[in-house]
């Protein structure tokens, strides 16, 4: 077993890992993928089967998803991964659970992985439950009577006791998520990884799944690599984080200073009051035909405000195509980039050719003093209620408020919250 030097046992080491994918070739996972690229490039058209944001790191027709990963961790270390969509954490995963192979450098694994990636890795549809966790358990190199020593802890975490031995393809997304937990929480591996695949299980599971991670990691002495966009998970289950960004790690060290690294609302660094949004990847994009080009706190040196306080905003928004009754949406966060809400504005017609800004007035009275993430799209309602997402650039725009107070009393977020909601009104009183 290699050490460090404080004698740390190393259970995994990255050592200049880059993954590079070619893009625009044969080779899109299904037939009909293929298909289409192959079509695509016959009539010099986009490939539809390319991911939005990917053109931030070509590199001639090949895409970095990781572009020179070192990394060590250590045996017992429960460590958090944050970034952004596209970041690199998934692929990164990927290449620990051995599913693809880094294109140049050096992983060094110490121990069996056992890893939870994405529903339905790992299950074959047509196996029951428990055949799926006799398969599982020889992939990991074990024997029938081991496994079969674990099979009533696996069932009864699982909370799958009753379609135990019903073909997995007819379980829910969260019933197959609470077996792939279990599995992968009680057979023998000194490595678990796992991804953001807790957010389908219920709460009262998240917490129980959290609880047997970190007895994995503090008792059994396992080694936990965990994936989530939920920062108190990261912080209740952690000892370190690393930050991932464009397939580099941007920083690597304790859980609280990597969540603000992340969340860039270190109290050291000036808010910014202007984002030139122009060269982000986007979540979506209807053809890299509408583009949210800028976003301008007015009338702000920085974007610091008073409880009850109007926010205004102008945004620009450029387009090569006609929209009318198209929407602009701001999902907003809060300072562990949980969801906290959606404000929606009143329809706009967005013409051709033209720079269009428009200006938004958010009422964030009901908020209560924090630092928030104002993320923005553009959409439309479509037929049968369905919302065509136009434009949804992948940067987060910070707020601050400061000073709440609700009907006279200091607000304390950590006891009561986000939201302040109006004072009570007395409907009867005899």
């Amino acid at each position: 077993m290699s050490t460090c030097n404080n004698e740390q046992e190393i259970a995994i080491k990255l050592s200049g890992v880059k993954k590079m994918y070619k893009l625009g070739q044969i080779g899109g996972g299904t037939l009909q993928a293929d298909l289409q690229s192959w079509w695509a490039r016959k009539r010099g058209k986009e490939d539809p089967n390319t991911k939005i944001g990917q053109e931030q790191r070509l590199v001639g027709q090949t895409f970095m998803a990781l572009n020179g990963i070192d990394l060590t961790v250590y045996k017992g270390e429960a460590l958090g991964i944050i970034g952004g969509n596209g970041a690199g954490k998934s692929t990164m995963l990927k290449l620990l659970s051995r599913i693809t192979a880094p294109t140049a450098g050096s992983i060094e694994i110490h121990g069996r992985i056992a890893s939870m990636l994405e529903v339905g890795t790992g299950f074959n549809g047509e196996m029951t439950g428990r055949e799926n966790v006799y398969m599982n358990g020889a992939i990991l190199g074990m024997t029938k009577s081991e496994i079969d020593e674990k099979m009533e802890d696996i069932i009864e975490f699982s909370e799958v006791r009753e379609f135990i031995d019903t073909p997995v393809k007819r379980y829910s997304s969260g019933m197959y998520v609470k077996l792939a937990f279990s599995v992968a929480a009680h057979l023998d591996s000194e490595i678990m990884i796992m991804d953001e695949v807790l957010a389908v299980g219920d709460m009262a599971f998240q917490k129980k799944c959290l609880d047997k991670m970190r007895d994995a990691a503090k008792v059994e002495g396992r080694t936990v690599l965990y994936v989530s966009h939920n920062m108190n998970t990261i912080r209740q289950l952690c000892d370190r984080c690393i930050v991932l960004e464009n397939g580099k790690v941007i920083y690597n060290g304790n859980v609280e200073s990597a969540i603000k690294h992340y969340m860039c609302v270190d109290t050291q660094t000036k808010m910014p009051v202007y984002y030139n949004l122009s060269d982000f990847p986007r979540n979506y994009q209807f053809g890299k035909k509408l583009l949210v080009s800028d976003v301008l706190f007015v009338n702000k040196e920085q974007p610091i405000y008073e409880v009850g306080e109007k926010v205004l905003i102008r945004i620009t928004i450029d387009s090569k195509i006609k929209v009318d009754g198209a929407q602009i949406i701001l999902p907003i966060r809060d300072g562990d980039y949980i969801k906290v809400g959606m404000a929606l504005s009143e329809p706009i017609d967005i013409n051709i050719g033209t720079e269009q800004k428009f200006e938004l007035s958010l009422d964030v009275g009901m908020l209560a003093a924090d630092k928030y993430c104002l993320d923005i799209a553009v959409i439309k309602k479509g037929q049968n209620g369905i919302f065509y997402t136009y434009d949804d650039p992948m940067k987060k725009i910070l707020i601050e408020l400061k000073n709440a107070y609700a009907h006279g009393i200091e607000w304390h977020k950590d006891y009561w919250g986000d939201v302040i909601f109006p004072e009570i009104k007395l409907t009867k009183n005899t």
